[in-house]
């Protein structure tokens, strides 16, 4: 299998700039081959400034970057790219555009087909994996599914964050949400990727990267704990540990 994927929990780790505490990844998975990327920047409102960010970003990493909001036929811009990079943002609005444009399957395509690299980040996590169903945005607008793109068998929620033991408010907890979601039959397992972690996808392997450890929910299992170096491969192939 081609797939490739680098999915990011945060584009901004706190004390440093935009995707700076991933940008090592960044370069060693688009490599040298790759001259520019794809940005799709869907999931927010201003595209233009969101692109500009994106933009400078990547040139400073040496890749050339176009923004598919710019391009007179965005389902040709995702058939000629050589990588593409979704951002973060709100992970409905981001799945609407995706499917307004008829991208969906165009993504999976291009990474399945072509093994073009696919890299995302928060809500661009969110829309690679089985659903958005584990997404911790609001669904401000309707997207006509909740499928995502496919790329894994599995959901991810980005940005997980444990229970405070210390906090006087009695609402429900990250981990108590992901139960309720697995409560429901047939709901795949979902990885809880903390800020400054990231999943390597890379054909049938798949990597912990980052700083922080990862939490593993599967259903009708207790949840466990794993640490950055972990192997997940075993997550893309349905043989649950």
């Amino acid at each position: 299998m081609k797939r490739r994927a680098l999915l990011v929990s945060n584009s901004t780790l706190y004390g440093s700039g935009y995707l700076e505490h991933c940008q090592e990844q960044i370069t060693k998975f688009f490599g040298d081959k790759v001259k520019r990327v794809l940005f799709v920047p869907y999931a927010l409102h201003d595209r233009d400034a969101y692109a500009k960010t994106a933009r400078e970003k990547f040139e400073s990493l040496g890749y050339g970057l176009d923004s598919i909001h710019e391009a007179p036929n965005p389902v040709e811009a995702v058939r000629k790219a050589e990588g593409i990079f979704i951002g973060g943002g709100n992970t409905f609005r981001l799945l609407k555009a995706l499917y307004d444009h008829n991208l969906v399957s165009e993504v999976q395509s291009r990474v399945f087909q072509d093994g073009i690299p696919y890299m995302g980040s928060s809500a661009g996590t969110n829309v690679a994996t089985v659903s958005i169903s584990t997404t911790n945005d609001m669904p401000i607008v309707y997207p006509p599914s909740f499928k995502g793109i496919g790329l894994i068998p599995f959901n991810i929620n980005p940005h997980y964050l444990d229970a405070d033991p210390n906090t006087q408010h009695m609402g429900e907890t990250r981990e108590k949400r992901i139960e309720q979601y697995h409560e429901e039959p047939g709901t795949p397992p979902v990885l809880g990727l903390r800020e400054g972690s990231m999943l390597l996808v890379e054909g049938d392997k798949a990597t912990l990267l980052g700083t922080t450890p990862a939490r593993l929910f599967i259903r009708g299992k207790k949840a466990t704990e794993h640490q950055p170096g972990t192997d997940f491969s075993f997550l893309l192939t349905g043989k649950l540990a």
